[in-house]
């Protein structure tokens, strides 16, 4: 099966493998202990620090070992915050951050402080004036991926590093997609990062702090990683994520200008291939490995399981594929489809014949989907046209629109009726890409749901 979901873990690179068995053996005592198990240990890991440093451009004691990306992240937001409190109790973050800095902005929240997300625009890039709007007196950190995760914009860390530098606020880089193909982006003065997004081994984080960059767990006091971390370190995983680390920087030059040219050969024959496909994210700032694109009338959980029948693992920001069917942040945050959402990040050990085989598959697995979806009734008149879609989710408000929009003449009125969150994120999308006038929403009376006014225009 052709495995396009390296973006949300890489498969282990074959020399971590290797370093992570010989570790096994080699690095499993107790590093803090001054038996000659543990004095080997400890050089181990001492190592594996030196060379994890050394690729993101830090010294070694800034660099500590957590057990995820995720718990970096959140560490990182606290802890800087609590660093930080003298100057003040506001965060500013972009609005398409990881999951893991939002959830630590709403706790920072909760226990009385504040946060200003900034916004992207459709390519889903935060503008550095924009950022620096956002700061102001009292603000004690700010926090930029250096790409996102869902649609893999790079974003102007250097510049609103510079900005932040202006105003005295430290500035956390969630650099956990490019660690591995770009490397660091300068200008951090906090840095996260995970060791299986790079080939290495799930359960290896990496939170570096600057020298002179306040910061103050918010975990109880531990001894271990310079009392930033608490708990008992994975040597031999540790071990592992740097070996693989240094490996695929190594090997980046070479790997993303392959993986740019097989990025950019979809990037030009989607459109042409599926009707009504929308590719997102920026053209050319972004990241060598990783594509997203949209179908209209599509339910995105539906089209994953065509996909992976026919021997193709995906993934998906369609809020179909959600526990709680909410849209995805960063789509919404864009302004863009937030159904049919279908993310393609490419491994290193892709071949081009995966490529050809998935242009070949996806027009099929398209046409399948739409064709299960059917239609709701709809109530005419002269010049306006209700359409019902209560209790009907995913794409199936815009699958109507569509449908019927040439039941109202040009200049007629469409009131599309609706229940589901979606649908105030996808319907204006759907106008914007069709030409089409979207005039607004306004409460369904007597109706707890809403109505969604469009112009038919041509």
């Amino acid at each position: 099966m052709p495995y396009f979901d390296a973006a949300s873990t890489a498969p282990l690179h074959p020399l971590a493998r290797q370093a992570l068995l010989s570790a096994l053996d080699e690095g499993w005592a107790d590093p803090a202990r001054l038996y000659r198990d543990g004095r080997r240990a400890r050089m181990l890991l001492d190592a594996a620090r030196e060379t994890v440093a050394a690729e993101l451009g830090a010294r070694t004691d800034e660099v500590a070992f957590t057990t995820s990306g995720t718990q970096a992240n959140q560490l990182a937001v606290l802890g800087a915050l609590a660093g930080n409190h003298r100057n003040g109790r506001h965060l500013v973050h972009s609005a398409v951050e990881h999951s893991s800095v939002l959830h630590a902005a709403e706790r920072h929240e909760a226990d009385g402080g504040t946060s200003s997300a900034v916004p992207v625009d459709r390519q889903g890039r935060v503008h550095p004036e924009a950022f620096a709007e956002a700061l102001r007196p009292g603000t004690a950190l700010a926090a930029l991926q250096s790409a996102n995760h869902e649609v893999g914009t790079v974003q102007p860390v250097a510049e609103v590093a510079a900005l932040c530098a202006e105003r005295g606020v430290p500035l956390l880089v969630d650099a956990a997609q490019s660690a591995g193909p770009m490397g660091a982006p300068e200008g951090w003065s906090l840095l996260t990062a995970s060791a299986h997004k790079w080939g290495g081994p799930a359960g290896v984080g990496v939170l570096a702090v600057r020298k002179g960059v306040r910061y103050r767990s918010p975990l109880p006091a531990d001894d271990r990683e310079a009392g930033r971390v608490p708990g008992y370190v994975n040597v031999p995983a540790v071990i592992a994520a740097a070996v693989a680390l240094r490996a695929v920087r190594q090997e980046a030059a070479a790997l993303n200008a392959v993986q740019h040219a097989r990025i950019a050969r979809l990037r030009e024959a989607l459109p042409g291939l599926v009707p009504d496909l929308a590719v997102l994210g920026a053209p050319e700032e972004r990241l060598p490995h990783l594509l997203t694109f949209s179908c209209l009338y599509v339910d995105g959980e539906a089209l994953l399981g065509e996909l992976d029948r026919a021997g193709f693992a995906v993934t998906s920001g369609s809020s179909c594929t959600s526990s709680t069917l909410t849209p995805s942040h960063v789509l919404a945050a864009m302004g863009v489809l937030t159904e049919g959402n279908i993310r393609v990040s490419l491994p290193g050990d892709c071949v081009d014949a995966d490529i050809d085989s998935f242009l070949e598959v996806l027009p099929g697995a398209v046409a399948a989907v739409r064709a299960t979806l059917d239609a709701p009734s709809a109530t005419p008149s002269t010049d306006e046209l209700t359409l019902d879609t209560l209790g009907r989710r995913c794409p199936i408000p815009v699958i109507e629109l569509a449908k019927h929009l040439g039941d109202v003449p040009v200049g007629g009125l469409i009131r599309v009726l609706s229940d589901d969150e979606a649908a105030g994120l996808d319907i204006p999308a759907w106008c914007e890409m069709r030409s089409q006038e979207y005039v607004g929403s306004e409460p369904a009376e007597g109706l707890n749901a809403v109505a969604y006014l469009i112009r038919r225009l041509s």
